[in-house]
Formats: structure tokens, C-alpha cells, sequence
């Protein structure tokens, strides 16, 4: 005899209970696997949605200018791994504010998914800090536009980007 039936529970309530059961672990499931470490450690870097990427592809070349060194790293929020031979597209604007040629870059990440950029401190304008836009695209992975600005007078900064994989 079931444990419902030895209570005195109705068949079809023990059925139902046993349904809702079910689903609230199917639910509690994946909120327990994204808490985990190991998906923190590759959430996806959010989107900015803005930037000067109709200008075309910046030249290939890893520096434009001195007194800044931006290094990062590529890596898939599918698994956490380094996506090598990503391209990525970087701009920033001159002491004038504008988006020129000159102030782009595009460079491919290594086997380990790293790339280097140099150039000078992004200047502030119109009331903006400094900062440098950032487009990536790697195979099997949605493109990802994003934004670093360099803590106030540094003169080195480091920046992690994960990517979304390709909706299928």
C-alpha cells in the first residue's frame, strides 16, 4: 500500500502531488547548476549596444599609438574554454572625441584565446570617461560588443570577454 493511500490521500491527489513535485525540481535544477562556481566562472559578458562599428574593419595591427597596453582573453560561455583566432575590433576616439581610422584596431586572439592591444589613453569626452569599443567574432558564437574603460591614469588593463554560442 503507498504511503498517499495509507494517509488516506485520494488517488488522483497523490498523482497530483506527485506531478507538482516534479516540476519544482525540474525548476529548482537550473537555478542550482547557474549558481554553481563553474557557471560563474563563464557567464557572458553583457552587450553595449553602441560603438563605432559602421565604419568598416579596422586594420590588422596590435598597437596604434603608446601609453595604454589593454590584454584580454576570449573565452566560450559553453564550456569555459579559449576561443583562438577570434577576431577583435577595437576603437577609440582621439583627444577630439571623434572615431577615426587611426584609432582602430584588429587584432586575433592566440591558442589561448589572449590578444594584445596598444594605444594611447582613451580621452574623455563630452562628459564620457575614456574608454575603447570593443567587437568580437569567433566561429560557432554570437558577436559580442562591448565597452572597457581604463581605471582613471592607468597605464595597463585586462579584460575577459565570453561569448554566447551561436543559436542554432
Amino acid at each position: 500500500m503507498s504511503r498517499a493511500a495509507q494517509v488516506g490521500y485520494p488517488p488522483a491527489m497523490s498523482r497530483l502531488w506527485l506531478a507538482a513535485l516534479i516540476v519544482a525540481l525540474a525548476l529548482a535544477a537550473p537555478a542550482a547548476q547557474a549558481s554553481s562556481p563553474a557557471a560563474n566562472a563563464c557567464r557572458p559578458t553583457p552587450t553595449d549596444a553602441f560603438g563605432p562599428f559602421g565604419r568598416g574593419t579596422p586594420p590588422f595591427r596590435s598597437k596604434i599609438g603608446a601609453g595604454h597596453v589593454l590584454t584580454g582573453v576570449v573565452l566560450s560561455a559553453l564550456d569555459c574554454r579559449p576561443l583562438r583566432r577570434a577576431r577583435v575590433e577595437l576603437w577609440q576616439a582621439n583627444r577630439n572625441g571623434e572615431y577615426t581610422r587611426a584609432g582602430g584596431a584588429s587584432v586575433n586572439t592566440d591558442r589561448d584565446g589572449r590578444f594584445r592591444f596598444e594605444g594611447p589613453l582613451p580621452p574623455s569626452y563630452e562628459g564620457r570617461p575614456g574608454h575603447i569599443h570593443i567587437r568580437v567574432f569567433a566561429a560557432n558564437h554570437q558577436v559580442l560588443l562591448a565597452r572597457y574603460v581604463p581605471p582613471r591614469g592607468s597605464r595597463r588593463g585586462t579584460i575577459r570577454l565570453v561569448l554566447r554560442p551561436a543559436l542554432v
